[in-house]
């Protein structure tokens, strides 16, 4: 929100001389005159100055604060928030509405996202136009989340075991899991690092000496499994990948493919989407990829990556999330949560399913390949 803080002004008496007239002397007085029946009105102290500590000496103004304290009241009739988060705020009510809203996240998943991803929330009443802030106007404010940093997920060894057990099984698994985040979230991946190769063969071909530059060669980085599949139809190759993780639904990788079904639901889950917030916000790209995903440590879709990340943030990007409600209307109120929690939810059972990936690794893949850690990546 906008805030305007600005300490409170001491006065200043540094440079202001008062002068009293002496009052005269009782005749056969060498001491000061008092005054009969005057006392003071505080017992003499030692301090020379009162003790300010615990005195709050600075103030914010919320702009649109009764839109805040609109949303608050609504979070608190939904359960979200109560007088224990507005004493931890400090009588902040934008701090109270992000950690209402947080709570009802919940603590473990909190931790779940943190691990895997730079993630943060915010409510706002401003969207950007023009790389300027603008209030959104008509009463209404926004939920946004905005990725800071990508996470990793690395699945050449897990799809060579799925392979492994079927052919065609991890196959399914790659092209299922990528559709559904699609759906839900930006990620980098394979196609992202086609196109990057593709727009530097191009640049390359308009210089005057094309040869002097090496390309990542993206698809044979791929595995052949997913190298045979990059051309076809998309829905029979849909429809085929869905029967055969289905028929394996209870097999050695079990849990790993109930866990993409229950990803893959949550992806399909309709609710409305506020594309004028983005298309009217102006922001310069599209945004930063929640995930990075590739098949080894260093393969080439790492190398494009690391590449283009480079000038990633030279402009505003779009929220990963954002939508805007009217917080006086309950239902968009309510709307609006639900497509946070929609959104949480499926990130959750995302990055539980690549901490299973990961920990099936280390445990169970080759000693000779390369298995170094999955971490964040700064976009």
């Amino acid at each position: 929100m906008q805030r305007i803080a600005q300490s409170r002004p001491v006065p200043d008496r540094s440079h202001r001389s008062v002068r009293r007239k002496r009052r005269p002397r009782s005749a056969g007085s060498d001491g000061p005159t008092h005054a009969p029946g005057l006392t003071t009105l505080a017992p003499a102290f030692t301090q020379a100055l009162p003790n300010l500590a615990g005195v709050r000496n600075s103030y914010s103004h919320e702009i649109h604060a009764e839109l805040l304290y609109d949303l608050c009241a609504a979070l608190v009739r939904e359960g979200l928030g109560g007088p224990e988060t507005w004493t931890e705020s400090e009588g902040s009510a934008v701090l109270f509405a992000q950690r209402s809203i947080l709570k009802g996240v919940g603590a473990e998943r909190r931790e779940l996202l943190e691990r895997n991803v730079e993630y943060h929330l915010s409510v706002s009443d401003l969207a950007e136009r023009d790389s300027e802030a603008v209030p959104l106007g008509n009463g209404h404010l926004a939920v946004t989340v905005e990725c800071g940093g990508s996470g990793f997920l690395k699945l050449g060894t897990v799809i060579a075991a799925l392979e492994e057990e079927a052919e065609g099984l991890g196959t399914a698994f790659y092209w299922t899991l990528t559709h559904a985040m699609y759906r839900v979230m930006r990620i980098y991946n394979h196609e992202d690092a086609l196109e990057y190769e593709e727009r530097m063969k191009e640049y390359a071909e308009e210089e005057d000496h094309p040869g002097q530059y090496e390309f990542p060669e993206v698809e044979k980085a791929l595995p052949e499994c997913i190298r045979k599949t990059l051309t076809g139809n998309h829905d029979v190759r849909t429809i085929r990948a869905r029967r055969l993780l289905l028929r394996h639904c209870h097999g050695r990788y079990g849990p790993w493919i109930k866990r993409l079904r229950t990803i893959e639901r949550l992806s399909r889950v309709r609710l409305p989407s506020d594309s004028s917030f983005r298309e009217d916000g102006g922001y310069d790209t599209i945004p930063l990829p929640s995930l990075l995903v590739a098949f080894k440590e260093h393969d080439a879709i790492v190398s494009c990556f690391d590449e283009e990340s480079q000038y990633m943030l030279e402009g505003s990007a779009e929220p990963a999330l954002g939508v805007v409600f009217n917080p006086r209307e309950p239902e968009e109120v309510r709307r609006a949560m639900r497509t946070v929690t929609r959104f949480v939810a499926f990130n959750c059972e995302l990055f539980q399913l690549i901490e299973e990936l990961a920990d099936w690794e280390k445990s169970n893949a080759s000693a000779h390949l390369d298995r170094g850690e999955s971490s964040l990546r700064a976009a």
